[in-house]
């Protein structure tokens, strides 16, 4: 298959950072989880659809990594920087685990640029009493084993995701992962005092079988934000735009092609 996406590098505050870009249509910035970023076949989907902007995070990969990421809370800002940066007028913000904690923490300080938030299997609150795996008190393949529910599907990510080619990049990653999650652990302890901020039209697309940040935080976080929407895909994981990209893909136009009906007939 041809390339479908470009890849640019772009300064904001004064670090440079690696930008995937593809396709034509209202923007869709999509914010990469733990694992790093690459330009996926659920992306390639959205792009016949949408302007799909895939940013690799501060920190990540072959971006530079600031002397000012200390937090979460960093990221939002530095992507609200970034919407300013490439003026992203009803841009339809979605994020996957950390980036779905990034677009979250971004979503209760400004709303400005955006038309719809959607959170995948995010990150960023705690739930009480609902047992988690912990990432980092298991191998790096394990990890994207649990990820899963589908054995193969997980086989076949281990083997792009470490493979000896990517060695440096996923040690710099889990690197960056654990200074900005590690304690505590996963979640901002005041983020669920500011949902109630988020004023675009939110959809929430979770895995039913999620064992890092499993269903009931899918709910919390429909709590939470008025009039969120949740999808639950069923035999799905922690990460449903790669083990279920067709019923992910589909969640989100149909959410993003209401939104758009909803605003013709207002």
């Amino acid at each position: 298959m041809a390339a479908d996406y470009s890849t640019s590098v772009i300064a904001v505050r004064g670090y440079r950072i690696r930008l995937m870009r593809g396709g034509a249509g209202d923007p869709l910035v999509y914010l990469h989880g733990a694992s790093g970023a690459s330009w996926l076949p659920f992306l390639h989907t959205l792009s016949k659809h949408f302007d799909v902007i895939a940013p690799e995070h501060p920190g990540f990969g072959e971006s530079e990594t600031p002397d000012w990421l200390d937090n979460i809370h960093d990221l939002a800002y530095f992507y609200l920087d970034l919407l300013d940066e490439l003026k992203l007028a009803g841009a339809h913000l979605v994020g996957n685990s950390l980036g779905g904690w990034i677009a979250a923490e971004l979503a209760v300080r400004s709303t400005r640029w955006l038309a719809s938030l959607t959170l995948c299997d995010a990150a960023g609150i705690h739930v009480a009493g609902v047992k988690q795996m912990d990432t980092f008190l298991c191998t790096d393949a394990q990890r994207l084993r649990d990820f899963f529910y589908d054995p193969k599907k997980a086989e076949a990510m281990i083997a792009r995701v470490l493979s000896p080619e990517q060695e440096d990049v996923a040690l710099k990653n889990r690197t960056i992962v654990a200074k900005l999650v590690w304690q505590p652990r996963d979640q901002d302890p005041h983020l669920h005092k500011w949902l109630h901020r988020i004023d675009v039209p939110t959809l929430l697309v979770w895995g039913d079988t999620d064992r890092l940040f499993p269903k009931e935080h899918a709910l919390a976080y429909e709590k939470a934000i008025p009039g969120a929407k949740l999808v639950i895909i069923p035999q799905c994981g922690h990460v449903p735009q790669i083990e279920q990209p067709d019923a992910f893909v589909d969640a989100l136009e149909s959410f993003i092609g209401a939104q758009r009906r909803q605003r013709k007939t207002a």
